[in-house]
Parts: C-alpha cells; sequence; structure tokens
C-alpha cells in the first residue's frame, strides 16, 4: 500500500461540510467518489481539520492508502476531473506510512472575512461576512491580544462539540483592516467545534462597543457560553491548513487571502 497526501481547496457552501453523511452532499464524499474513479478501488480519505456546512478551505491536507499505482498527477489532475465545482486537488505527494493527516500536525489555522459597510455583499456573497455597523479595530485587536497563551475556551465551544478538553494553545489571534474588510487570523493547536466563529462574534461585540476588551478576561475565566455572543456565520470562514514539522516536507498553502476585496 502506498499512502498519498493531497492538498484540496474548496467553497464551502454547496456542500454540507467535510465529513461524510449517509445523505452525500459533502466534501469527503466527492473527493473519496473522485479518489475512487482513479485508483479502481474504494479509497478512504482522512482530513487535517473537518469543517463545518458552509466552511471554506484554502488548503485542507488529506492523506489516503491506496494499492493502486499512479503517477501523482493522475492524483491530482485526474481527480479533478471526477470532482464538482467549488472543491480541486492542487497538490499531491507520497508520504511515510507513518504521516497522519490529523495527528502529525503541530497547529491548524483559520481566516476570517468580515465585510463592514453599509451595503450586503453582492459578488462576495457566500465568501465573506457581513456587519454594517461600523467597527473599531483597535479595540477588537485588545482583546484578541488577551486570547495568546494556553486557556480553557469553553465560553467559544459548542455545545455540541466533542473534544476531550476544552483547554488549547492559541499561538495567534490578530485582527487587520483591508479597506472594507476585516481579517481575522487564528493559529492554535487545535480548535473546539465553532470556536473560531464564536471567537469572532465576540470580537464582534467588542468592536461594536456592545463590551469592552476587558469582557475577553472574564469570558476565559468564567468559562460559560451562554455569557458570550452568538456564533457568527459561516460564510467568511476558511481553514488555511495544518502546520507540520518540516521533517513531512508538506508544501505550505498555495494561495492567500490577504488581498481578497482590494482593487
Amino acid at each position: 500500500m502506498t499512502r498519498i497526501a493531497l492538498g484540496v481547496e474548496y467553497f464551502g457552501q454547496p456542500f454540507h461540510g467535510w465529513q461524510s453523511q449517509a445523505g452525500g452532499g459533502t466534501v469527503q464524499d466527492a473527493l473519496e467518489a473522485a479518489l475512487a474513479a482513479i485508483a479502481g478501488e474504494p479509497v478512504a480519505a482522512l482530513c487535517a481539520g473537518r469543517t463545518d456546512a458552509g466552511v471554506h478551505a484554502i488548503q485542507q491536507v488529506v492523506h489516503f492508502d491506496t494499492g493502486a499505482r499512479r503517477p501523482l498527477t493522475a492524483w491530482v489532475r485526474g481527480v479533478n476531473s471526477h470532482l464538482p465545482e467549488g472543491v480541486a486537488v492542487r497538490w499531491a505527494q507520497e508520504v511515510d506510512a507513518t504521516f497522519h493527516a490529523r495527528f502529525s500536525a503541530q497547529a491548524r489555522r483559520y481566516r476570517y472575512l468580515l465585510l463592514n459597510r453599509a451595503q450586503r455583499p453582492g459578488l462576495w456573497q457566500g465568501r465573506v461576512g457581513w456587519l454594517h455597523v461600523p467597527l473599531d479595530l483597535k479595540s477588537m485587536q485588545d482583546a484578541a491580544h488577551r486570547l495568546l497563551g494556553e486557556h480553557d475556551f469553553s465560553a467559544f465551544r459548542a455545545a455540541q462539540c466533542q473534544a476531550k478538553s476544552p483547554v488549547k494553545l492559541m499561538h495567534e489571534a490578530s485582527v487587520t483592516r483591508r479597506g472594507d474588510l476585516f481579517i481575522f487570523d487564528f493559529m492554535a493547536s487545535a480548535f473546539l467545534h465553532h470556536m473560531v466563529r464564536n471567537l469572532v462574534g465576540a470580537l464582534v461585540y467588542v468592536g461594536k462597543a456592545a463590551q469592552s476588551p476587558d469582557w475577553f478576561d472574564e469570558l476565559l475565566r468564567q468559562r460559560d457560553r451562554s455569557l458570550a455572543a452568538p456564533t457568527f456565520a459561516a460564510d467568511g470562514l476558511y481553514f488555511r491548513g495544518p502546520v507540520y514539522p518540516e521533517c513531512w516536507n508538506i508544501p505550505e498553502p498555495l494561495d492567500d487571502l490577504v488581498d481578497l476585496g482590494e482593487s
């Protein structure tokens, strides 16, 4: 058997999330069907981080085992010819059998794009979140800085989250602005269910002066989801990919969304 790693990008709106479902319609269902068409056998694809319905991926890393011997180009161009619109394999490489897309990752990265203007998005519909109330950048940056380090993130955890522990190490939590676009970047050891969308929702409360940055200290201390802000829309959330030790030689994401929206 050969283990192959893939870098996959997708527009999440047409799909019911990553994880396979009985009724189909997920990214995993589409990818495994395309891989099976090239391999000539059933293929089980395991990902670095499951995404919810409507969430996009700049680089989802996947691995699978197969007895089929194919050139790497077949796992890219061949698989893409069997995939629906909105999902594509960007690269493929053979990896050691001990590599695991999920368990070999040291951290994961997410980005949220929020359009902050009076008019709802047209061209970017489904690709950005939207809020018409003006936001204050400095107060959100102050609040985001308080997330750095190891914390119990129970206040930002969905009720259906199945993670064994709410304690995660946050390596990066930043907010920047490009014109009408606010860019929220997070990197952590791992993320809880809906954690990024809940963090963005709370940061927006601070940005529109409904709460002060000190509120984040209280949320982290009290660990109570009911005290935090509602979950923000999935539209603007992008999985930017996992971080692996250099020994695996996994490519960095081929694209970045920093310049999305600039003209």
